[in-house]
């Protein structure tokens, strides 16, 4: 396979357009495949940087435009800006939306909603509790002391969770849940023109603050502070949103710590010839209508399988409603699938490619999906679908797309702790050891001021600032 190698590069990689690039052969009523059809050795990668370099001068002029002197974010700025720019009715009176208010959609929901928002919750929360405690404060012996690790969670956290072609209330438990678990004291949550189960979802996580704002703005007043309001400036900022929130979060990442600057949606599927057409076509079919420039890919060892799975998708994307029929059409159009000529094969292009959502469905899936290296989250066996990680089986649904699942995983309750180190040194005399390896290294390294501040703990040794000039 010549695979761009892809070791030596840090940004966001994305696919190749392969629309104009390969052949689609046609077999289907509708003169053509759904998903073209790509060799192993037409999987090539490109280098794409994650930040859209307009929207990111958009976003700087944004961030100009809402800060003052201190470098805060004026509330009344704020407001002119989110109506503006569509997130706030031109009669709105503010940029916050109250604990009442969201109380109240809750309370209005159906049974039958409610139900199924609190089951989500209580599934992230005991994922998320679980990771928690799976990272405790520790302390081990050096020569004459201790050394240890303590374990505690950022201040503040700003969560968003984006409100433009759908309501995604998911996003709000994924983010602010996670937050809460990892104990930050105060978490922060920002999502333009709120629908009411956005609301119910932003009261159940326990958000402290609701701005129903969106977009560059949003992330401006989350890093760093609202003038004159109770809003802080966060610490850590997650969540997934268009390409102002991702350019956004570029430009405070250092004032703040983020989760990731996360690109178009992805699933990749690997089958077999025992997999099920009818129900991978669906999960293609899903991944497709998040967003016009989502990616659904195929790879599969079976010729029938690919073939049947195309059938099923032109069928089933022609049962949809708008606007996910017609989102999921374009979307397709950079998708694709591969026939591979062994299971090994698949793993190998799956792994290059590393997915964010990395479905198997074969003969013994638990261990092809073992031998997987590289991905954001992995659903494992034909009903594992994708779509119950979106909606609350635990695992947290905010993966690393575009190839960073080499390097890094999706959020987690970690996002919000700090890690930090200490050391002790109880008894002098014991600690000896390490003073002349700190005295040597020192000098090897050439730092005089590094060894003469160890010669200070030395027993033996006069420091050299000391000793008499000869």
């Amino acid at each position: 396979m010549q695979l761009l190698s892809l070791l030596s590069y840090l940004p966001i990689i994305a696919f190749v357009d392969f629309v104009d690039s390969f052949p689609i052969m046609t077999v289907n009523g509708n003169g053509k495949h759904v998903l073209n059809r790509v060799t192993p050795d037409q999987v090539a990668l490109e280098i794409k940087d994650p930040v859209d370099p307009t929207a990111l001068e958009q976003a700087k002029a944004i961030f100009g435009e809402l800060r003052n002197e201190s470098g805060k974010v004026v509330g009344e700025k704020l407001l002119q800006v989110a109506k503006r720019l569509g997130d706030i009715p031109e009669d709105g009176a503010s940029y916050l939306v109250s604990k009442e208010v969201c109380k109240k959609a809750f309370d209005d929901l159906s049974d039958q909603d409610r139900t199924a928002l609190t089951n989500i919750h209580v599934r992230v929360l005991a994922f998320a509790t679980m990771q928690r405690s799976s990272v405790v404060d520790k302390e081990m012996d050096i020569p004459g002391g201790k050394a240890g690790q303590t374990v505690r969670p950022c201040g503040a956290a700003g969560c968003y969770a984006p409100g433009g072609r759908y309501p995604l209330p998911s996003s709000v438990i994924m983010t602010a849940v996670t937050a809460r678990a990892a104990g930050c004291e105060t978490v922060v949550l920002a999502s333009p023109k709120p629908a009411p189960i956005t609301l119910a979802a932003a009261y159940l996580s326990g958000a402290d603050h609701f701005l129903c704002v969106g977009g560059a703005q949003a992330i401006a007043s989350m890093a760093y502070g609202i003038v004159d309001s109770d809003v802080p400036r966060c610490d850590v900022m997650c969540g997934p949103g268009n390409k102002w929130v991702t350019a956004a979060k570029s430009i405070v990442n250092g004032h703040c710590g983020i989760d990731m600057l996360a690109g178009p949606s992805e699933v990749l599927v690997i089958c077999d010839d025992t997999a099920n057409p009818e129900i991978v076509a669906a999960d293609l079919i899903a991944q497709a209508e998040h967003d016009v420039v989502a990616r659904a890919i195929l790879l599969s060892t079976s010729d029938a399988i690919i073939e049947q799975v195309d059938e099923n998708v032109s069928k089933q994307i022609e049962a949809l409603p708008e606007p996910n029929r017609s989102t999921a059409l374009e979307a397709l159009k950079q998708s694709f699938a591969v026939k591979c000529e062994s299971l090994e094969q698949c793993i190998a292009i799956s792994d290059d490619i590393a997915p964010e959502h990395l479905e198997i469905q074969t003969r013994d899936a638990m261990k092809v999906g073992e031998a997987c290296n590289n991905y954001g989250g992995l659903f494992i066996g034909e009903h594992a679908a994708e779509v119950l990680g979106d909606y609350g089986a635990g695992p947290n649904h905010t993966l690393p797309t575009g190839g960073t699942g080499r390097y890094t995983g999706g959020l987690s309750v970690f996002n919000f702790l700090r890690v930090r180190t200490w050391m002790r040194v109880d008894n002098a005399a014991a600690s000896q050891t390490m003073v002349n390896d700190s005295i040597i290294m020192a000098r090897l390294e050439g730092l005089e001021g590094h060894a003469r501040a160890a010669e200070t703990r030395s027993v033996t040794q006069t420091p050299a600032f000391k000793k008499p000039r000869m």
